[in-house]
């Protein structure tokens, strides 16, 4: 099941036989006061310095959030995804609960992007499937309906499927379809980690699609969160997650590591490209 998306000179494949996808996540005002106060005031620079950073990084597609108080995110998401587009050739992953911004953006866009997102509930499969099958782009669908955000893997398959039949009834193909299971933070929800690999289990099994997650969700309000992160990147991979949404300077070595064992690395060629990078770095 191969999930394509592009910018205007490059494409990304997501597919579980090939290396899991990285969709770099620091454009997201929530929480980082700088990027919010730069959005408010329309300056972009910070925008555009963080898009190169997780390119650098190993950042595949790069999420694009402007969502925050104050902000006009129908006016800004098209200026801040050109302003990405100007200074990256990743493909980008459109985010934002608002589809009249999202339609903004894709107006804008030069390519086929991702976008970020759609649910089980009514009101967001009625706005956000048209605009994906008419701009010809990829989605990602949230186990999350009207009642909520499930906590069982039975409730996050059922919605999941939900989600899926109601595309293809809209004419949005499957393989444009990529499945974020969500993840509830494991100090408070002590099965939240077995539900999830459970569900994504399931849905590679039952459905078939690509799944993503936020990666750093299931560590919040925890110590030590990297080492958890770190640890649940590989356990996600290995249970059919093919692409994370994540900061890709923390987590890539260990995201390469479980590509590598699961034997989608020939000869060991990305990680030990990687390591000679770090080492390098680390040098200089």
């Amino acid at each position: 099941m191969e999930t394509r998306v592009s910018s205007e000179k490059k494409e990304v494949i997501i597919d579980i036989t090939r290396p899991t996808v990285l969709i770099g996540e620091r454009i997201n005002p929530t929480g980082k006061k700088k990027l919010a106060e730069a959005l408010k005031v329309g300056d972009l620079d910070i925008v555009r310095k963080e898009a190169i950073e997780q390119v650098v990084a190993g950042a595949d597609i790069i999420d694009v959030n402007v969502n925050a108080p104050g902000v006009d995110d129908v006016a800004m998401l098209p200026k801040a995804v050109r302003a990405v587009m100007e200074v990256v050739d990743a493909p980008l992953c459109l985010d934002s609960p608002n589809t009249a911004a999202i339609e903004a953006a894709l107006k804008v866009y030069k390519g086929k992007p991702l976008i970020n997102s759609v649910s089980g509930e009514e009101h967001s499969l009625q706005r956000v499937l048209p605009l994906v099958r008419e701009y010809g782009a990829a989605v990602v669908g949230l186990v999350q309906d009207d009642d909520g955000i499930p906590k069982n893997a039975d409730r996050r398959v059922a919605i999941a499927r939900k989600i899926v039949e109601r595309a293809e009834k809209a004419g949005v193909s499957r393989e444009n379809i990529v499945i974020d299971v969500l993840t509830f933070a494991i100090g408070a929800e002590s099965n939240s980690g077995k539900d999830v690999l459970e569900a994504i289990r399931r849905i590679r099994t039952e459905l078939g699609v690509n799944m993503t997650m936020g990666a750093s969700n299931i560590s919040f309000g925890m110590p030590d969160r990297a080492i958890i992160n770190n640890c649940w990147v590989s356990l996600v991979i290995a249970a059919g997650a093919t692409a994370l949404i994540v900061d890709a300077a923390r987590v890539r070595p260990s995201v390469l590591a479980a590509d590598l064992v699961l034997g989608r690395d020939r000869f060991a060629r990305r990680f030990i490209e990687d390591h000679r990078k770090r080492q390098q770095q680390a040098q200089a």
